[in-house]
């Protein structure tokens, strides 16, 4: 589900949770876009409806991170004028995470970045916690309001057990489109975020995305998801990409070099160097541990790279892996030797092609749902949605 803000803090219209896009309305193009833009119309959709079929896994049902049972996302969207920023949460499932753990791993790619938690899931190999999206100087704002939450689901955090750790990960909005200054998202939106999170995910430039700019275009939220058969037994795995990176010139559709016709197409001004960042959230109810899901992680920069990044050397650019399959329990039964699934290492093939293969498709379908948006300062960037029927010629 997805929350906007619009016009002033006080006025929150909910949107219905789903694959939201903007009314034609709603897609009509900034007065202070160049003129030339008026003459392309803005076409939100994703790859699939463009017939752009990435790889050769099938995808889930929705096609998105929601396809892995349980998991959730909600986003909370603060657009108004200079301010064009958000939260987006992620639920992996639908218990309490502290006192049922998930297998977790995260693998840096380039470590120019500010998320927090990571540390520890790194030392223990679980998540505990929702995931939070932000922009970076909201990464403080958000970690409290994380910990209030679990705090109010689970009191003996910091009483009779130890304290708990967050995890909030984030790419930088305020280089374009929004006054990171401002210090705009509170607590109370944070909260908003994880309670409208459900399986519906809203794609595009909502939530933690609102304000991101991807190979020089509007960026933010992306899925997508793969179905992996192993013997008998049918596993899926999703991905949900917060995507702030790229060099248009550099953009590539499923191994066409899109980019340079693209910003020859709008007269784009000399490509800055790579400085953006991209966060890849992987899900799979797969039983993996820890070590597996981190060899899993590694994998998202072979998606990353297939739409044209180099992750360069001012990006932040992470991914979490998250097994649903089995919960560790926080407080251990009356034995604490536990007996726990895996897959076999002949299986995971597999699982890093679909992890590489949902990651390129949900950097682009965060691409084709953003709208063309205009900020702070008056700064614009059109949508690769605008150029859709030059994407499939």
């Amino acid at each position: 589900m997805e929350r906007r803000l619009a016009g002033t803090l006080g006025h929150m219209p909910m949107r219905p949770c789903g694959v939201v896009f903007p009314s034609a309305a709603s897609c009509m193009l900034p007065l202070d876009v160049p003129t030339e833009s008026a003459a392309v119309s803005f076409h939100p959709t994703t790859a699939r409806a463009l017939g752009i079929e990435i790889g050769d896994l099938t995808p889930g049902p929705a096609n998105t991170l929601a396809d892995v049972a349980g998991v959730a996302v909600g986003h909370e969207t603060l657009s108004y004028g200079g301010v064009q920023t958000g939260v987006t949460a992620v639920r992996f499932h639908g218990g309490n995470p502290f006192r049922d753990k998930l297998p977790a791993a995260a693998h840096v790619l380039n470590g120019f970045g500010k998320s927090i938690g990571l540390l520890q899931i790194d030392e223990l190999g679980v998540l505990e916690t929702p995931v939070v999206l932000t922009n970076t100087l909201s990464v403080g704002t958000a970690a409290t309001a994380l910990v209030r939450h679990m705090l109010d689901i689970t009191p003996e955090i910091g009483a009779t057990t130890g304290t708990v750790n967050p995890v909030v990960m984030e790419c930088n909005d305020g280089s374009w489109l929004n006054d990171i200054r401002g210090f705009h998202v509170e607590e109370r939106h944070v909260r908003a975020a994880l309670e409208s999170a459900c399986s519906d995910v809203v794609q595009g430039n909502v939530g933690a995305g609102t304000g991101m700019s991807c190979y020089g275009l509007a960026g933010g939220i992306g899925s997508a998801s793969r179905r992996v058969r192993v013997s008998r037994y049918d596993y899926t795995l999703g991905v949900l990409t917060l995507c702030n990176m790229g060099r248009l010139p550099d953009l590539r559709i499923d191994g066409r070099p899109v980019g340079a016709a693209l910003a020859a197409r709008i007269a784009a001004e000399a490509a800055p160097p790579e400085t953006g960042s991209i966060i890849v959230l992987i899900a799979t109810d797969a039983p993996f541990d820890s070590r597996q899901l981190h060899r899993i992680a590694t994998r998202a920069g072979a998606g990353i790279g297939r739409t044209g990044s180099h992750l360069g050397s001012g990006s932040g650019d992470i991914a979490l892996a998250v097994s649903t399959a089995e919960t560790i329990p926080h407080v251990p039964g009356k034995t604490k030797v536990m007996t726990r699934r895996t897959l076999h290492e002949d299986a995971i093939d597999r699982f890093f092609r679909a992890t590489i293969e949902a990651t390129e498709e949900a950097i682009l379908n965060a691409l084709l749902a953003a709208e063309p948006r205009t900020g702070h300062e008056g700064r614009s960037r059109r949508a690769l949605g605008e150029f859709a029927k030059l994407l499939t010629g």
